[in-house]
């Protein structure tokens, strides 16, 4: 074959797998244009590679693109004076409401949680490198070892202390799309009704309230983490004025609301749902953030 066609053949087979690769590279970094970036790294990185010598062209390419995550991870923990503010939420994924096809069932099944994903920004790099391509992603620790520059024991004991982190903080969750529909609704009827009990009484006493405004105002009014039912129920009827342009949407694979009036879009808010209440929400509302998102095409159709 000729050099072009060549380069052609070799684009169709890295195409095959950039799902799975954008989807190891967002459960690394957390930020969907940020996955994107190491995906494209990684294809960079394969043209430069002498592909007669990969013998598993998929194995490659994960553990690539894990390596072009831990270099980014390490590289966020370097220039970090301060530990992740905890009001952080991770992009999220937002996906029309439509009845369920399997394609849409598949992409549901393949999501990972905000809970997750808010988990996995806690650990060190190489602990969340081990743990994702490990427990996720089924890559053995012999491949993993040489990417964190470790034995394979050592590589197998990262990815043990990562799991005992993720294990005590996520809690089971409700996956009926239709039970976290019903709590759902009465969170947002109570919030525009301005019923306070209401709130409170479909909210857990423990819930958590965490909102990301963005960088520039982190740690200011715009940026919050909230605990408790009285107080969560307080602050989500100042949110009652987003109402009417709030609508049902798939987040990371759970419903949750996008508030997309006609000038932009305004937040997306993830939940987490529990013995028939909510236990978490998630709040996204940086602007900057929220311009990458694509939401408008995100939820047309």
């Amino acid at each position: 074959m000729t050099g072009t066609a060549d380069e052609e053949a070799l684009a169709r087979r890295f195409e095959a797998h950039r799902g799975q690769l954008r989807a190891v590279a967002y459960r690394m970094l957390g930020s969907l244009t940020e996955a994107e970036d190491a995906v494209q790294e990684t294809w960079f990185k394969l043209t430069r590679t002498d592909t007669a010598a990969i013998g598993n062209l998929a194995g490659w390419l994960t553990t690539v693109t894990g390596r072009v995550c831990l270099d980014l991870l390490r590289s966020r923990t370097a220039r970090r004076e301060e530990p992740m503010d905890e009001t952080f939420v991770p992009d999220p994924v937002v996906r029309p409401l439509t009845p369920a096809d399997p394609e849409q069932e598949a992409l549901r099944g393949d999501s990972v949680g905000l809970a997750l994903l808010v988990v996995l920004e806690t650990l060190e790099p190489d602990e969340r490198l081990a743990f994702v391509l490990h427990d996720m992603f089924a890559v053995p620790f012999d491949d993993i070892a040489p990417v964190v520059e470790r034995t394979p024991a050592a590589t197998r004991q990262l990815a043990s202390r990562a799991r005992r982190r993720v294990q005590g903080a996520t809690l089971p969750a409700e996956t009926d799309l239709g039970r976290q529909r019903e709590v759902l609704e009465a969170f947002m009827a109570a919030s525009r009704g301005g019923d306070f009990d209401a709130l409170v009484a479909v909210l857990h006493p423990d819930v958590v309230l965490r909102v990301d405004a963005g960088a520039l105002v982190r740690g200011a009014a715009g940026s919050k983490v909230l605990h408790g039912a009285g107080t969560v129920a307080a602050q989500a009827l100042t949110f009652s004025r987003y109402a009417p342009t709030a609508r049902l949407v798939l987040v990371n694979g759970a419903l949750g609301l996008a508030n997309t009036p006609e000038q932009g879009p305004h937040s997306v808010m993830g939940v987490t749902v529990a013995d028939g209440r909510i236990t978490h929400l998630y709040i996204l509302s940086d602007p900057e953030r929220l311009g990458h998102l694509g939401l408008p095409a995100a939820m047309s159709g």
